[in-house]
């Protein structure tokens, strides 16, 4: 591992960023995770860690090569991060990104082996143990599969390749509890062995009081909480990890809401953001 953390984690510095004719969603947002890290992102829904997290894996424009720093990189202009596989995104799409060649459907009427086996340049003995450990049959055809099924396929390509960062997004809805269990476990040995970097967001809490070492809550944009898992006070006297982040949600009952669009915006059509550079919108999403 290359010495420094800032060389070889992940750094968000300042990060400005909004939807066309939406406020921002980012403002001023700064997150610091360091190397060998297993950190939970946690939030109610539309807090913005599925934004954050295809921010961090390049899939959306920020200005400024160093507002988001994975690996001493940018995400997004150093496109070999993405290429060599260092870099690592599992969302919730039923596809693969393969470099230029863009999204693979993951519903035709062709094997799981297919798949698999279509990706090249990968060390065997970790595709065999991917399988195994995803309980995947090689014969599935993956028009006819369950989602759950569909998705240890898709697990499985994303992991193929040996990652530094891997951003993960509520990839474990649909897996059962001995398949989820087993994953975690997976994912806990690339950290202690590799160095490997994960951020997680999920709802599922089950089990992770022990699995994750950092924990980023993140409300209506804005970060409320950055600490080793260890760290959380509430969790000494809380029964698990769940009860302690509904208490932070439940909190948020009580607090305006931030209205979705501003009045100047939906006026003058404009953004806070202007023509400015920061500005991002749903037609500059870019997916590799």
């Amino acid at each position: 591992m290359v010495e420094g953390w800032k060389t070889t984690g992940i750094e968000v510095s300042g990060l400005h960023f909004a939807y066309d004719g939406q406020p921002p969603l980012f403002a001023k947002f700064s997150l610091e995770i360091a190397p060998g890290s297993r950190c939970l992102l946690v939030g109610a829904n539309g807090s913005g860690k599925t934004t954050l997290l295809k921010i961090l894996a390049g899939k959306h424009m920020v200005g400024g090569r160093d507002v988001v720093r994975v690996l001493n990189g940018s995400a997004f202009h150093d496109t070999q991060l993405v290429c060599n596989g260092d870099l690592a995104y599992l969302g919730g799409s039923w596809s693969r990104t393969i470099g230029s060649a863009g999204d693979v459907p993951l519903q035709g009427d062709f094997s799981a082996e297919h798949m698999i086996f279509g990706v090249e340049g990968i060390d065997p003995v970790r595709r065999e143990k991917l399988i195994d450990l995803l309980d995947i049959d090689l014969n599935w055809r993956m028009h006819k599969v369950s989602d759950g099924q569909r998705r240890r396929v898709q697990i499985c390509m994303g992991l193929l390749h040996p990652y530094k960062v891997l951003l993960l997004d509520e990839i474990t809805v649909d897996l059962d509890v001995v398949t989820r269990m087993d994953l975690l476990e997976f994912f806990k040995e690339e950290c202690e062995e590799r160095g490997a970097t994960i951020v997680y967001a999920t709802h599922i809490f089950d089990g992770l009081e022990t699995w994750a070492t950092d924990v980023a809550y993140i409300q209506d944009g804005e970060l409320k909480r950055s600490a080793k898992l260890s760290n959380v006070h509430e969790l000494k006297s809380a029964n698990n990890l769940l009860s302690v982040v509904e208490s932070w949600l439940r909190s948020e009952t009580k607090l305006p809401r931030k209205e979705s669009v501003p009045p100047s915006i939906k006026s003058t059509g404009t953004s806070p953001f202007g023509s400015s550079p920061f500005r991002s919108s749903r037609h500059m999403a870019y997916y590799r």
